[in-house]
């Protein structure tokens, strides 16, 4: 069931012997597809492997609906296989020096920067989204490797000497073992490159299940990260839904979970993952409001939000879904169903297309349901996305066109419920005070943007906003690497984010040494009592 690619890999382990013969009896008859649909491999001790499995999860191409792939549903000696490959690395993985594991994160960005038009025609072509917002997928990720870069100068200790006579402490900041990373359909670069390129930095291993609809980039990326000189074992990669996620919650040698996706899966891992003694860090659903005062330059507001609402066919964690208008701002919500319906809708290869397609043909059902929804419980639909005009050949895709809809209220399927659609829903308020209050009513707290020229009214904003991103004239405030990842309330699990410092965090243990020495012919006196350093 070994299936090497193309590159010369090492030898593998006597360990990875011993699970191919435990898994030998369990081979049978190969099912037989088009040579034309590709089968995604695992990733196990650096090698590419076809799975033995004999269930398939299906990828489509979201523009033409059309199979391009199939990603197996890893058997369980597979996965464990990978998950002592994962343990047997991190033997030798966490005494290489940090700068020697900063030097492969350096070459991997180079890699990564070569390779950019490649790594976004494959997103292009599982997720769906436009070349261009592909590219940003990728660059935002590289972002990421170019900070994992500098991981040496975040592991540094911390000492003090003279804690007491002749006693110093200091600390370490150590690894933790094996990792798992669990990534969404979302963002299909960027999200594992948030994940294995600093866990690894750091001297973790990571043990990577990506999306079962976007496999194909994350295997991808890993084999660059193989190119570049990381050693076999460091990343494995396994494919599955729900029993993959449960091994990974439950796999003895996984120390700590990363996970982006929705709240349910993101509940029960840290469910699940805590319950068994694992940190978990679980970035999770959005509602994320914009809040337009009156004084707001028009145009500007106008196009961030109809853009920040509809790009990457608002299949985004940070996508503006809700927009409040104060006061004598609601005349602006015409203009901004107008500068929407300019957005073109189309497959993600075509050259001008704004608005690629959503990922399945469930995520469109759901997305039209609440759209009809949101009319039949009072709203207005300025603009009706469903059923847009495409280019012809795409009749079978997954397409919602921008949609726009006005006078909508707490309590309605649109306002309550995260859409990932190219949705935008319009929310009137009297006052800034009352928009204040709307926002901070909701359940999540992942991102915020305020449209303004007041620097006072920013100020106050910011400072009352209870949502961990907030972007001033920004309409998608997504921290760059050096800062972290920071959504709260209700759209993260675990007290460690993302990236950045509180990434390095988490991918880290601490251990403090106190030592004393005395001079030769010192004894220490029987004592019973608590120590105390005078």
């Amino acid at each position: 069931w070994l299936k090497s690619n193309s590159r010369p890999h090492p030898p593998q382990s006597t360990m990875m012997l011993r699970v191919a013969q435990r898994l030998a009896p369990r081979v049978r008859n190969v099912r037989c597809f088009s040579a034309a649909v590709e089968e995604v491999p695992l990733i196990i001790n650096g090698q590419k492997m076809k799975s033995e499995s004999k269930e398939f999860f299906d990828i489509h191409n979201p523009a033409t609906g059309e199979v391009i792939a199939r990603t197996p549903l890893a058997l369980q000696a597979e996965m464990e296989a990978a998950a002592e490959s994962s343990a047997e690395a991190y033997k030798s993985w966490r005494t290489v020096p940090p700068s020697v594991r900063a030097r492969i994160m350096h070459k991997l960005e180079g890699a990564i920067r070569e390779e950019t038009e490649t790594l976004a025609a494959m997103v292009t072509r599982e997720q769906g989204k436009t070349l261009p917002d592909a590219r940003g997928d990728v660059f935002r990720g590289l972002e990421v490797v170019e900070h994992a870069c500098g991981t040496p100068s975040m592991l540094q200790g911390e000492t003090l000497p003279n804690i007491g006579t002749d006693v110093d402490s200091y600390s370490y900041r150590l690894p933790l073992g094996v990792t798992a990373g669990i990534t969404p359909f979302n963002f299909p670069a960027m999200v594992p490159l948030w994940m294995f390129p600093l866990a690894t930095a750091c001297g973790n291993t990571m043990l990577l299940k990506p999306s079962e609809r976007v496999p194909m980039t994350a295997v991808k990326l890993v084999e660059m990260a193989h190119d570049c000189g990381m050693p076999p074992g460091v990343v494995n990669v396994i494919h599955g839904t729900h029993d993959a996620v449960n091994f990974l919650c439950d796999n003895e040698h996984v120390k700590a979970i990363s996970f982006v996706g929705g709240n349910v899966a993101g509940e029960h891992i840290a469910a699940r993952g805590g319950a068994n003694g694992k940190r978990t860090q679980c970035n999770m659903g959005a509602k994320n409001h914009a809040v337009i005062l009156p004084d707001a330059d028009a145009q500007s507001a106008i196009n961030a939000i109809a853009g920040a609402s509809c790009g990457a066919a608002g299949q985004r964690c940070m996508a503006l879904s809700v927009a409040v208008f104060v006061g004598k701002a609601r005349e602006l919500i015409p203009q901004v169903a107008e500068a929407a319906s300019k957005l073109r809708v189309g497959p993600g290869t075509e050259s001008g297309v704004d608005i690629g397609p959503l990922i399945s043909k469930t995520a469109k059902d759901r997305v039209e349901r609440l759209i009809q929804t949101g009319a039949d419980q009072g709203a207005d639909i300025l603009l009706d996305g469903r059923n847009p005009s495409v280019p012809k050949g795409y009749e079978n895709g997954y397409f919602v066109g921008p949609t726009v809809i006005s006078k909508v209220q707490p309590g309605m399927s649109v306002y309550d419920e995260e859409i990932f659609g190219p949705v935008l829903t319009c929310v009137e308020v009297e006052t800034f005070d009352d928009a204040i209050k709307l926002v901070n009513a909701n359940q999540y707290g992942n991102g915020t943007a305020i449209f303004t020229r007041s620097g006072a009214a920013a100020r106050k904003y910011v400072n009352m906003i209870d949502a961990g991103q907030v972007g001033v004239n920004l309409p998608i405030p997504v921290p760059l690497p050096m800062f972290s990842f920071t959504g709260n309330k209700a759209s993260i699990r675990g007290d460690l984010n993302f990236y950045g410092k509180a990434g390095a965090q988490f991918y880290t243990q601490w251990k403090t040494v106190t030592q004393s020495w005395k001079d030769d012919g010192y004894v220490e006196k029987l004592a019973a009592t608590m120590p105390t350093f005078k």
